[in-house]
């Protein structure tokens, strides 16, 4: 694919992940849970370290499955702080469990796909940036969404997480307008 945006580079697995899935509108609860973990685990590390071990994390946390996550304990956070295939942080294991509980709560009371999707009324925000130095890491709307999850006991979920988040499960389409995808993700919605 010509120009392509440059954040990618020429890893096949970050091209793949580019091409196919990055921007693409998400309203599957389970799945928006998944990415916003994985943006968390991503804290301080590249993207491409994410991808490369997102089959371990997949199986380590039992498919992503919020309410299988929520009742781990003592011996859980034992057994994926010895795992090697995924980023063994305490901090971010031990949130990845509080955020399942949060989702939970969040899924009974009004759905998490919806509570996530009302920041962008619904709709994906179309950006029209030409360059890298156009795409902002946080955003007003990544600062109050932040906000909210925090008060409902998430972890990992600062602002610049958030708007990466958001980026990745297509609330808003930051594909540079020179990028195909751009066009492509944007036509999912009409």
């Amino acid at each position: 694919m010509e120009n392509r945006c440059p954040w990618c580079g020429n890893a096949e697995i970050y091209v793949r992940y580019h091409d196919t899935e990055w921007g693409v509108p998400e309203r599957d609860s389970r799945a928006l849970f998944e990415k916003l973990i994985l943006d968390g685990f991503q804290a301080g590390l590249s993207w491409l370290t994410i991808l490369k071990k997102r089959d371990a994390f997949h199986a380590a946390f039992d498919g992503f499955d919020p309410e299988a996550i929520a009742r781990y304990g003592p011996a859980d956070v034992a057994r994926l702080l010895n795992d090697a295939g995924i980023i063994r942080h305490r901090g971010k294991i031990e949130a990845t469990i509080g955020n399942a509980r949060a989702w939970l709560k969040i899924e009974e009371r009004e759905g998490f796909t919806d509570f996530l999707w009302r920041y962008v009324d619904g709709r994906p925000n179309v950006n029209h940036f030409t360059t890298m130095d156009e795409v902002p890491a946080q955003t007003e709307t990544s600062r109050r969404l932040s906000r909210e999850l925090r008060a409902a006991g998430f972890k990992f979920v600062g602002p610049t997480i958030v708007y990466a988040f958001m980026e990745a499960v297509g609330m808003v389409n930051d594909h540079l307008v020179s990028c195909p995808r751009h066009r492509e993700v944007q036509a999912l919605w009409g």
